[in-house]
């Protein structure tokens, strides 16, 4: 092993992305958002739960706390609600009378509850730096190229975008200014059929793998019917020929916590644990879809485990909170429940959500201090909505 020494400290400039991702800076147009202003409580603070007790209820139904699946169980604790972003987005819109909507969650869900609730309704997200990396790999420069790409091709106006939930309200707002709509993991085979009515190809943003999973096994198509759009190359790295042959344009965006389950993963919980059910979210990679057997959302996931007999082995693969929650859920019911991958992965954003975070939110807004306001505007929440508003119409 080569040692370096020497005798004066190095002058080693962090370069911009470094402070990034080290929370010491903030890219203002990323969906990550900003950082959060104020002090934050200790997280060894003893009296934390007692604290969010005190502030929730000195704020009663001025409050409106929403909780993902994905979040930690000591700010589950506190929701009101919970289930995946698109259901927590129509629960909040659904409470008219909360003036504050505490979002756990990440910030494209802020945003859509934003767009869905009312004027006089403020969404709150408790750290403005709990993103998601899906959303962020694709941004509304890159989507209007994109775009161009297909106009110059020639087939722009025979190509409907679909856009997944786990967008920015950009990108939502893209899809509705060019027909398009929006899809949860529950119904993108109906938001999929859809399309194919409005037109003849689908740019489906931004996951990949939900797209290509969604055409592949359930709609029929082959492999080859897919074509995988690179934003960072010219032209997406595909030729006119490849665009115009292709029935979906995929981008090339993947969640980083599905992605890391492998065939790898399926075959080694197979050997260890025998009978046991793969069940996987269709944000994985298709090979690992394949080799499951189940697939589906986060509510599909939960309900089939409702549903499972006494003495059922699960492996699933989706983010740890969730899984760890269902497995401590079912152990009494005699389900075996287990993460898919050996090696533990939470999703880094959507932990940003931690008890410090929400006792600072509900303590400042017990004290009349709005902080952390999700807001929309309102050109990029019409042309969203609209989007939104075709997918709720789907049958």
């Amino acid at each position: 092993m080569r040692v370096v020494t020497t005798a004066q400290p190095l002058d080693v400039q962090p370069t911009p992305l470094a402070l990034l991702l080290l929370g010491r800076e903030a890219d203002p147009k990323s969906e990550r958002g900003v950082e959060c202003p104020g002090d934050l409580p200790s997280p060894s603070d003893p009296n934390l739960v007692a604290r969010a007790r005190a502030a929730k209820e000195k704020l009663g139904d001025k409050v409106f706390i929403l909780g993902h699946h994905y979040q930690r169980d000591e700010v589950i604790e506190f929701a009101d609600v919970t289930g995946d972003s698109f259901k927590l987005a129509k629960d909040a819109a659904a409470k008219p009378e909360a003036e504050y909507i505490v979002f756990c969650g990440v910030h494209f869900m802020a945003e859509s509850a934003d767009i869905l609730t009312s004027d006089d309704q403020k969404v709150v997200l408790p750290d403005l730096a709990a993103g998601c990396s899906m959303a962020d790999m694709a941004t509304a420069e890159q989507v209007a190229e994109c775009w161009d790409v297909l106009t110059e091709a020639g087939i722009a106006g025979t190509t409907v975008p679909v856009s997944y939930m786990n967008s920015s309200a950009d990108i939502k707002a893209f899809t509705g200014k060019h027909g398009g709509t929006i899809c949860t993991s529950s119904n993108a085979k109906k938001a999929l059929e859809w399309a194919f009515e409005q037109g003849e190809k689908i740019l489906f943003l931004p996951d990949q793998h939900l797209g290509r999973n969604t055409a592949v096994r359930d709609m029929g198509m082959s492999l080859d019917d897919c074509v995988l759009y690179n934003p960072h190359k010219p032209n997406g790295g595909l030729t006119v020929e490849q665009l115009r042959s292709a029935k979906m344009i995929l981008w090339r965006g993947h969640c980083s916590v599905h992605g890391r389950f492998s065939v790898d993963s399926v075959n080694d919980v197979r050997a260890r644990i025998p009978g046991v059910n793969v069940l996987v979210h269709p944000e994985c990679k298709h090979e690992v879809v394949a080799a499951a057997d189940y697939v589906g959302s986060t509510e599909y996931i939960i309900k089939a485990l409702e549903a499972a007999p006494a003495g059922s082995k699960w492996a699933i693969g989706t983010e740890l909170n969730l899984v760890r929650r269902l497995a401590n859920r079912f152990a009494a019911e005699d389900k075996e429940v287990v993460f898919l991958d050996k090696t533990v992965c939470f999703c880094s954003t959507m932990n940003r959500i931690d008890l410090p975070h929400l006792v600072w939110t509900l303590e400042s807004l017990a004290e009349g201090n709005l902080v952390n306001q999700i807001r929309v505007d309102k050109e990029t929440e019409s042309f969203a909505k609209l989007a939104l508003e075709r997918m709720l119409a789907l049958p």
